[in-house]
């Protein structure tokens, strides 16, 4: 699968940011038929960091998130402002 059309956008809320600075997770909304290594896979090609876990869930909406951890070598903080979600 196709790492663009893997993740669809980081997803930013009281929760997320909680976990950026506590727990080096990002949250992401992916596709809904995109795999934990597809996830991981993308999140490599396109930020540059590495994936420690992938954990994923189906909302009540019917979207599929992804909450990847990185690897302690990466700060998730400094690729939240990259992406300029925090």
């Amino acid at each position: 699968m196709n790492p663009q059309d893997v993740i669809l956008y980081p997803l930013m809320t009281e929760r997320s940011v909680y976990m950026i600075e506590n727990e080096n997770k990002l949250v992401f909304i992916v596709k809904r038929e995109a795999t934990k290594l597809d996830i991981s896979r993308a999140v490599k090609i396109l930020y540059g960091v590495e994936a420690e876990s992938v954990n994923t869930l189906i909302s009540r909406k019917s979207v599929k998130k992804a909450f990847v951890k990185l690897k302690e070598a990466h700060d998730a903080s400094d690729l939240a402002i990259k992406l300029g979600i925090l």
